[in-house]
């Protein structure tokens, strides 16, 4: 018996593809097949296409990839708002005597909320950076990403692990970390429970002991060899801020960049977040070895970081992605104002206008997050063969249809409506809403858990 492939047609849409050559059309189609892009190109689709199940005029709209979200963390949908002019180590102290009161439906929750967010503005492929697992706190990993499977979207979970605590010279109270053995046996048990390899995963898990000073030498050390010995990919914090590039200089008697080097942790399997405070030689470093970037410019402001050395970065060859980082520390929890942030916030910076433009700053939100992820061959660009993840934009509207230019209106413009965002050739919003989550349902949970960590924090 045959099983015959039903076609999705995309007609009289604007297409960004963001492959090699930012091949665009003015008017084009896109046919998806099963979960793959089977074709698209200018001006009308092919004649005689068999098993067309629909078809959807999208005149006045363009067609990119979907956004790739490269660093989050999902649990701080339920604190947000707090700590709102706290520089980087200032707020964690501040906050993690909460988060380490965390349980399974909060998180449940808040992955919800997150994930909500992101996949009603576009965001296709989502991570989460997970490093707080409480004792009794229930199967977090499993709630996250039950939360994902639920949204619709692509996913990655970094499992996180923290060993140094306030003893040890870390910022965490002690209360909020695992020890190195428990930490590996853990993270080793997520990756063989839910890590899958293949081309059209929609799970996946990377290795992520989270930053210089909240882990030990040992677990970032055993940790890459780790991650290495199941071939999965590698994630923590890097270079965020001064006083993470002090800390690292008084305790390990050198920068975070060789740092990382020392223990293993450069290397193309690797992205790290924010990577701020680079030198001209921690970003050799990086372009030599392939190390990925995870660029937060929203949550950097935030958090007065600093301004990161994107145009440098991406001219010596290092790949970067663009993250929403967690919500805590970026209120909004989308991807798609990350765009524009990117631009403006670069230009700012020592390249002035020409840091960024509209389609590197595109570029950053697909194919460079796909390169970040490891999944550039699958996702990230709209071309035959790759999985059928995009988004239609509504740029027929007061805010954008007399920007002449769709790709500069979608950067450059206010956030722009998604009428239909497609994951692995499944839509999964309609008009800007979900389709299959309840997003007032999950406001309501994600406000009443937030409530409760209030207030189990307050009688701490």
């Amino acid at each position: 018996m045959v099983t015959m492939v039903q076609r999705v047609v995309i007609e009289n849409c604007a297409i960004a593809t963001v492959d090699a050559a930012d091949t665009e059309y003015a008017t084009g189609y896109v046919v998806i097949a099963g979960n793959r892009i089977e074709s698209l190109g200018a001006g009308s689709a092919p004649e005689g296409l068999a098993d067309v199940v629909r078809r959807i005029d999208a005149s006045g709209h363009l067609v990119t990839p979907g956004l790739v979200n490269t660093h989050h963390h999902f649990y701080q949908w339920i604190t947000r708002g707090l700590a709102t002019d706290h520089n980087l180590f200032n707020w964690l102290v501040a906050l993690y005597p909460t988060w380490a009161r965390i349980d399974e439906p909060m998180v449940r929750a808040a992955a919800q909320g997150s994930l909500a967010m992101m996949a009603r503005g576009g965001v296709t492929t989502a991570m989460d950076h997970h490093y707080v697992f409480p004792k009794g706190s229930g199967d977090l990993s499993g709630a996250i990403i039950g939360a994902a499977r639920e949204t619709g979207v692509r996913f990655t979970l970094a499992r996180g692990s923290m060993d140094r605590s306030e003893k040890d010279g870390g910022l965490p109270p002690d209360f909020a970390v695992e020890t190195l053995e428990s930490a590996l046996a853990a993270t080793e048990a997520t990756v063989r429970e839910h890590h899958d390899a293949s081309f059209d995963a929609m799970t996946q898990v990377a290795v992520a002991p989270c930053s210089p000073f909240s882990v030990s030498t040992e677990l970032l050390k055993q940790g890459a060899e780790l991650a290495r010995r199941l071939g999965v990919r590698l994630h923590t914090h890097g270079s965020e801020t001064v006083e993470e590039e002090q800390f690292c200089k008084e305790l390990f008697g050198m920068g975070p960049t060789d740092y990382f080097e020392s223990t293993g942790w450069l290397g193309e399997d690797v992205w790290m977040a924010h990577c701020v405070h680079m030198n001209d030689s921690d970003i050799a470093a990086f372009a030599r070895t392939k190390t990925g970037v995870a660029h937060c410019p929203s949550s950097n402001a935030r958090l007065a970081a600093g301004i990161a050395r994107v145009p440098d970065m991406l001219a010596a060859g290092v790949p970067v992605g663009l993250g929403v980082d967690g919500t805590a520390s970026n209120e909004s929890g989308e991807l798609h104002t990350e765009l524009r942030n990117a631009l403006l916030i670069n230009r700012l910076g020592a390249h002035r206008e020409a840091a960024l433009n509209a389609r590197q700053a595109l570029r950053l939100g697909t194919y460079g997050g796909a390169q970040v992820l490891g999944r550039a061959s699958e996702i990230g660009s709209l071309e035959p063969g790759k999985l059928a993840d995009l988004v239609l934009w509504n740029l027929d509207t007061l805010a954008h249809a007399s920007i002449a230019d769709p790709v500069t209106a979608l950067v450059f413009g206010a956030a722009a409506p998604v009428t239909a965002s497609f994951v692995n050739g499944r839509q999964i919003v309609e008009a800007g809403r979900l389709l299959h989550v309840d997003e007032d349902a999950i406001a309501r949970s994600t406000r009443e858990e937030a409530r409760r960590l209030a207030r189990i924090a307050a009688q701490a």
